[in-house]
């Protein structure tokens, strides 16, 4: 049976790639979907148990509006903390003092993630947004460089 250090492991070629990037980087999302294609083998078996966590209650534990959550890793070597949410709405507007690194799994329905089908999704530091997840159920993972994060109202 899985659990949240077999997830940790799992996500840490991801960690050992994104640590390197600049989310001002045009390139950043280029260069994740390059090194962690989502149809590859690695990208499913992550895939898959992100669903088992979620299902299995271990991971996304917590609830708020209507969205589940948890946080998988505090930022530590490698400057960036992880979230798990699982969605099918808007959730809570934030900025992202030093940019989001987002891996999005469609789990039902054609879901978009503020626009984007699922896949990798950067946004640039010191941009704002209200993650909405529109058209299914989505699971996510957030990388956040130094964890930095301020929910708050649109400035």
């Amino acid at each position: 049976m899985a659990d949240l250090d077999t997830l940790r492991a799992a996500l840490k070629p991801i960690l050992d790639v994104a640590k390197s990037l600049d989310a001002s980087s045009p390139g950043a999302k280029g260069a994740l979907e390059e090194a962690f294609p989502l149809q590859s083998t690695a990208m499913q078996s992550l895939r898959a148990l992100v669903r088992e966590g979620i299902d299995g209650g271990w991971l996304a534990d917590r609830e708020s509006g209507g969205i589940r959550f948890s946080r998988v890793q505090k930022a530590g070597e490698e400057n960036l903390s992880v979230d798990a949410v699982h969605m099918d709405r808007p959730g809570p507007g934030h900025t992202h003092p030093e940019g989001e690194f987002d891996l999005c799994f469609a789990v039902s329905g054609e879901p978009r993630f503020d626009g984007h089908p699922e896949g990798w999704v950067v946004y640039p530091p010191g941009s704002w947004h209200v993650p909405t997840v529109s058209g299914g159920v989505m699971d996510i993972l957030y990388f956040l460089p130094s964890g930095a994060i301020r929910f708050e109202p649109k400035p």
